[in-house]
């Protein structure tokens, strides 16, 4: 069986229930992702790949689909000294925790009172209800180095 793998080149953009804009590509740097990688949020990654060249989709995501509830257990009062002296703490300061298994989850500091420090797990867009407008602008092949990095390679190195 000869299984291919797509890239996909999009353009995106990111707006919340509001339609306050979140985030978007570059003009210049479309987003290049392999197929079947976790790249994107998987309904989003879903409505990409049925897309064709040049076409333009919307779509909605609620939390569950996008990048979760908001969870008050994410919220979590540390000590000062768990973290290694060099770092300066501030608020609004993002870290990369690593767990006992080896896994790295992403935090924010939330507030830092003395010696106490207030840290959030909860994604920066968690419990957002998430609307993508997706322009599908390239839609090719992967190369064997592509799929065997389990990265896309572009013109500009790589993309990560």
């Amino acid at each position: 069986m000869s299984h291919h793998t797509l890239v996909y080149g999009i353009h995106f953009s990111v707006s919340d229930v509001d339609g306050n804009l979140l985030d978007q590509s570059e003009e210049a740097h479309p987003l290049y992702f392999l197929a079947g990688h976790g790249a994107l949020l998987p309904k989003l990654e879903e409505m990409v790949i049925g897309m064709t060249e040049g076409e333009k989709r919307q779509l909605t995501l609620e939390p569950e689909d996008a990048y979760g509830e908001y969870d008050e257990e994410n919220i979590q009062v540390v000590q000062r000294s768990e973290f290694p002296a060099e770092i300066e703490l501030e608020e609004g300061l993002e870290l990369l925790a690593e767990e006992d298994d080896g896994e790295v989850r992403p935090f924010v500091v939330d507030q830092i009172e003395g010696d106490e420090v207030t840290i959030d797990f909860n994604h920066a867009l968690a419990g957002e209800t998430l609307t993508f407008e997706v322009h599908l602008i390239e839609r090719r092949l992967a190369t064997e180095e592509e799929i065997a990095h389990g990265h896309v390679h572009g013109a500009h190195g790589h993309h990560h």
